[in-house]
């Protein structure tokens, strides 16, 4: 019996990450040179996620 799609692994799926952790979204609006330091973690602006 074959398993259905949704239960395989994640890495065989193959989706696109499309949720990013806070310090995630900070490297990137650091590198855009949006964010400095002691600026406010949160409510920070929104940010495609990375491939």
């Amino acid at each position: 019996m074959s398993q259905h799609r949704s239960l395989r692994a994640a890495s065989t799926l193959g989706a696109k990450k499309n949720v990013m952790k806070r310090f995630e979204r900070v490297e990137v609006l650091k590198r855009r040179g949006q964010w400095k330091e002691g600026d406010r973690v949160t409510g920070l602006r929104k940010t495609k996620a990375i491939v």
